[in-house]
C-alpha cells in the first residue's frame, strides 16, 4: 500500500497540469522517472512518485512559461544524463544547458508539449 505523504497546513499539496495526450504523457514519465498513475477516467490520470503528487487533464492548452505559466523544476545530481534520458524517451530541449547563480539547467517539452526544467547545483 502506498504511504500517504502528509497534509501539511498551508503548504503546497497536489498540483493539476494539462495533458494534449494524456496515454503519450503518462508514458514518457513513467519511462524518463519511474512515476506511477492512477487513472480517473479517459480525461485524467493521477500520478505519484514525482516528489509532489499531482495529475494530468485532458486539455488542448499547454504549461509553458512564454504564455505565463508556473515552471516545475526537476532537481538532478547528473544534469547531462538526465537531459539524454529525456530526448531517449521523447522529450524535446527547448532550452540547452545554461549557467545561472548557484548551477546549471535546461528547460523541455514532454510529448504534450507542457515546459518543464532541470537544474543540478554540480
Amino acid at each position: 500500500m502506498k504511504q500517504q505523504m502528509p497534509n501539511n497546513h498551508e503548504k503546497i499539496n497536489y498540483v493539476e497540469l494539462p495533458a494534449r495526450n494524456i496515454v503519450t504523457t503518462k508514458a514518457f514519465f513513467e519511462s524518463c522517472f519511474g512515476w506511477t498513475f492512477a487513472d480517473y477516467g479517459p480525461e485524467y490520470a493521477a500520478f505519484d512518485g514525482a516528489g509532489l503528487d499531482g495529475g494530468f487533464f485532458q486539455s488542448e492548452l499547454v504549461a509553458s512559461t512564454s504564455s505565463g505559466s508556473a515552471l516545475v523544476v526537476f532537481y538532478s545530481e547528473r544534469l547531462e544524463e538526465t537531459l539524454q534520458k529525456i530526448v531517449r524517451w521523447g522529450g524535446v530541449i527547448t532550452k540547452p544547458v545554461f549557467t545561472f547563480p548557484g548551477g546549471r539547467r535546461f528547460h523541455f517539452s514532454e510529448p504534450s508539449g507542457n515546459e518543464f526544467a532541470v537544474w543540478s547545483d554540480k
